[in-house]
């Protein structure tokens, strides 16, 4: 990882993340009828905000959660040096970042993407992270993920379809040991082996979601916490780093410190690392390419032959 700018504190998140209402922060939902956006690459008709990054924080909450999301869908966003990047976010109006978050998209109706993912479990970090393929769809929540050869646990493979069997997943173990496919508790030995996470967390609304749920805890609980905003390079992915400190940690919290990645094209966090309380990482997430796609069942079905049930 690699930082671009040093980090710099910013007084308007944090008094944003403790004054938001709890319904501004309710985690994002996905519309029944929603239609597959274009690819993330396409470009856009979106017309650039006339108003100048250095102006935008004299806008009201409205209008600069307006320019936010027009200077994504633009591009005007991802052209902004670091420097004024930086300036951008410590202007805003307290709510406007995380009501850019909860009105989303936070992901899509249905979508690919490659993620890199360590977890500490056991006290132990990983030796080399998780690098997989998931494939996710919504209404019903259907998933298909595969761990790649480049990655720890590679070969290995799950389907979780809720429209099944809402608790389990089907999924076999990979490598020269791979064994008979088998339905498993998505809280079960087998599944916490490797993860402090179902399989449901999988994907961007995840790590939205838990964004806005931890900002509802700093409401309900008064307490204060620090905030710094950089520009960083993180694998490759050029985000705007928010990192918030915990003044308790855990439990109550979800880490004594995290660093989330926001993604310069679209309103979703693209990196995330947490750290427990003793300073050290537990967590790491980078989705290194995001695609929206159109399945058809076959994607989530074991009998699939390009799969390896």
């Amino acid at each position: 990882m690699t930082a671009s700018l040093p980090a710099v504190s910013s007084r308007g998140l944090l008094i944003g993340v403790l004054v938001a209402s709890a319904a501004a922060l309710a985690p994002p939902a996905f519309a029944q009828n929603d239609a597959t956006p274009p690819a993330l690459d396409t470009a856009s008709a979106v017309k650039a905000p006339t108003t100048p990054p250095s102006q935008v924080g004299k806008l009201t909450l409205d209008q600069q959660v307006k320019w936010l999301r027009a200077a994504q869908q633009s591009g005007a966003m991802e052209k902004l040096d670091d420097a004024q990047l930086v300036a951008l976010f410590q202007s805003l109006d307290p709510l406007a970042l995380p009501r850019y978050i909860k009105e989303g998209p936070n992901g899509y109706p249905s979508y690919e993407f490659v993620m890199s993912r360590s977890e500490r479990i056991h006290g132990q970090w990983p030796d080399k992270p998780d690098h997989m393929l998931v494939r996710i769809a919504h209404d019903p929540l259907r998933i298909y993920a595969k761990w790649l050869p480049d990655g720890a646990h590679a070969g290995q493979e799950i389907i979780y379809d809720e429209s099944r069997r809402t608790d389990e997943m089907y999924g076999h173990l990979g490598g020269i040991m791979n064994v008979m496919p088998l339905w498993t508790s998505l809280n079960g030995a087998l599944a916490r082996a490797q993860s402090n996470h179902q399989v449901r967390d999988l994907g961007t609304e995840y790590i939205a979601g838990q964004y806005l749920s931890e900002g509802k805890k700093y409401i309900e609980t008064g307490l204060p916490r620090s905030t710094q905003v950089a520009v960083t390079t993180i694998e490759g992915v050029r985000v705007v780093a928010f990192t918030v400190e915990a003044p308790t940690g855990q439990p109550q919290f979800y880490a004594k410190k995290e660093t989330l990645g926001l993604d310069l094209r679209h309103p979703y966090f693209r990196t995330v690392e947490s750290y427990n309380n003793d300073g050290k990482i537990f967590e790491k997430i980078v989705f290194e390419s995001i695609t929206p796609k159109t399945f058809d069942d076959s994607t989530f079905d074991p009998k699939n032959k390009a799969y390896k049930f």
